[in-house]
């Protein structure tokens, strides 16, 4: 056949693509039609795993978990100012896109970080115990040693996320500084109900048991500093002593055996 022929051959041939697409597979079928006929030139096919029912792979609550978990790690270990938006990406595994899409900004995740990852911690480890815990003693024991064996066993002291924070952030930002405020307020209240449920408490006026309860957290916040500063939990331990005997001389708890 001539080259002309072959040209020729060519126009007069049509080509078809079949295209195939199931729940499990997919693939196409390349037919020519010409004078020959409907002639079969190719086949691919190709089967796709697909589970009946599969999860969604979009998880938009667990990437804004998994955001806030990076932020506050980082701002406990390095800071607010010293960790970039580049860092939290990083750390969480995130595009850009999908951080700015849950927080527009980095103060947005600040001030998340705070009322989601912050105001629990303290619940947690102060308010919670102070609520269901008949014994104030009991209580500031209980933490203090908590923190003392989470050190040691660490063999770092990270100091307290929220004095952390309020530290760095309050003096520059109004909106930090009231988010960090709402949590030592909420502290400072509940801290002050238990006094006044105890002999000496039931004495004090709201003013005077409120700066109790003021007292014992600038108590535990100043050893949390000193103890980071030092990098030694034994700050933490003279505080704790002298914080019990302080409760039992202001018959803030019962009997003193409760503590030890």
């Amino acid at each position: 056949m001539t080259a002309q022929a072959t040209v020729e051959s060519l126009r007069r041939r049509v080509y078809i693509i079949v295209i195939y697409k199931t729940d499990r597979s997919s693939g196409f079928m390349l037919y020519s039609v010409g004078m020959q006929g409907v002639v079969k030139l190719r086949r691919e096919w190709r089967s796709v795993d697909v589970a009946v029912d599969a999860p969604r792979k979009n998880d938009p609550k667990g990437v804004r978990a998994r955001i806030l978990d990076a932020a506050a790690d980082l701002f406990q270990a390095h800071g607010y100012y010293a960790s970039s938006i580049h860092d939290v990406m990083q750390a969480s595994q995130v595009s850009g896109g999908a951080l700015h899409h849950h927080f527009p900004s980095k103060k947005a995740l600040g001030l998340a970080v705070i009322l989601e990852r912050v105001a629990p911690i303290v619940r947690e480890t102060w308010i919670d115990p102070l609520r269901t815990t008949a014994s104030l003693p009991r209580v500031i024991a209980g933490v203090f040693a908590g923190i003392v064996a989470g050190i040691e066993g660490r063999g770092r002291a990270a100091g307290c996320p929220l004095n952390n924070l309020a530290l760095e952030m309050a003096l520059k930002d109004p909106e930090f500084r009231d988010a960090v405020e709402a949590v030592f307020a909420e502290w400072r209240a509940v801290l002050a109900e238990r006094i006044a449920t105890s002999e000496g408490g039931a004495a004090l006026d709201g003013p005077r048991r409120a700066a109790a309860a003021l007292f014992i957290i600038s108590a535990y916040s100043g050893a949390m500093a000193q103890a980071k500063s030092s990098q030694s939990a034994m700050p933490l331990r003279s505080a704790a002593e002298e914080l019990l005997f302080w409760i039992r001389e202001h018959r803030f708890g019962p009997a003193a055996q409760e503590a030890d």
